[in-house]
């Protein structure tokens, strides 16, 4: 039987000690049958060099070298556009793939059905010069079993390293890429994904993410954060995606998170708009 053909969209942002890491873990895979993508989101350092030679060595077929900066969910949308697999990876280029991380992510999404739409595992935390730091699940343990539906405890909490996750093709159909009005795309994407799709999980350390000074990860939880309108806006689809008392519940609990962090960070305009975000969930009635 022929194996279905994975897409790999690398993101290229001013990675240039990291990306020909990034690119050749997806080469080295067990998995043969894999179409890579990479896009370089009009770095300002020598990430496109380092590309371009790349793309000469390993004859890569599709390199998206953009000319303005889009920003992440716009950049990995192009390089959605022009994917051709029936599994999609979101690769950024400063992270790494284990060997086997493709071929474990197919076989389970293979054995558990079509139902079952994304794929995620453990992840080793190293630094920039690639030193161990630690694994995802000592900081965020997973404390279910294996697979099913995930969407209420997404909303309430974080437990899923984004690098680590791979989905079919039919997910982003599903939803349409990456909202690009958001400006990370992580936990918009797992919430709807969650809404429609089972997601499998494996214990295997499958992804090495990097630590990176000044990363769009690590500014999170800054002081004036420019994620906190995202994560506004994603609570606010929650509140018309629930169907459950449940789910209401989960809400109301990530809603009381996110107006004490909106405190710390200094954001009050958006903590006194997830008030009144409270006040209409704790207005909604759902079947237990």
């Amino acid at each position: 039987m022929k194996q279905p053909l994975v897409s790999v969209i690398c993101l290229c942002y001013n990675h240039q000690l990291y990306v020909q890491e990034a690119i050749e873990s997806v080469l080295n895979q067990t998995w043969s049958h894999i179409e890579l993508i990479v896009v370089d989101d009009a770095s300002t350092d020598a990430s496109r060099e380092v590309i371009r030679a790349l793309q000469k060595e390993h004859h890569l077929q599709k390199v998206l070298l953009l000319e303005k900066n889009m920003g992440n969910c716009s950049a990995f949308n192009r390089g959605l556009a022009i994917a051709t697999g029936e599994f999609i990876i979101d690769l950024a280029a400063d992270d790494v793939l284990m060997p086997d991380r493709i071929q474990i992510g197919v076989q389970e999404l293979e054995q558990k059905g079509s139902a079952y739409g994304v794929h995620f595992s453990d992840a080793e935390y190293i630094n920039e010069s690639g030193r161990h730091l630690g694994y995802h699940s000592e900081r965020f343990p997973y404390r279910h079993q294996p697979g099913g539906d995930l969407y209420a405890e997404l909303i309430q909490r974080y437990f899923i390293c984004p690098p680590t996750v791979m989905c079919r093709r039919a997910v982003h159909d599903k939803l349409q890429g990456y909202d690009e009005s958001l400006r990370y795309e992580d936990f918009d994407f797992l919430i709807r994904a969650a809404r429609y799709f089972q997601f499998a999980y494996s214990p295997n350390v499958l992804v090495k993410r990097r630590v990176v000074k000044n990363s769009l990860a690590t500014k999170q939880f800054r002081w004036r954060s420019e994620h906190a309108e995202s994560t506004y806006r994603v609570c606010e689809k929650i509140l018309g995606m629930n169907q459950r008392t449940a789910e209401r519940k989960a809400l109301s609990k990530r809603i009381t998170y996110e107006i004490q962090l909106c405190l710390r960070q200094g954001h009050l305009a958006i903590g006194l708009r997830y008030v009144l975000l409270w006040r209409k969930n704790k207005q909604r009635h759902f079947p237990s």
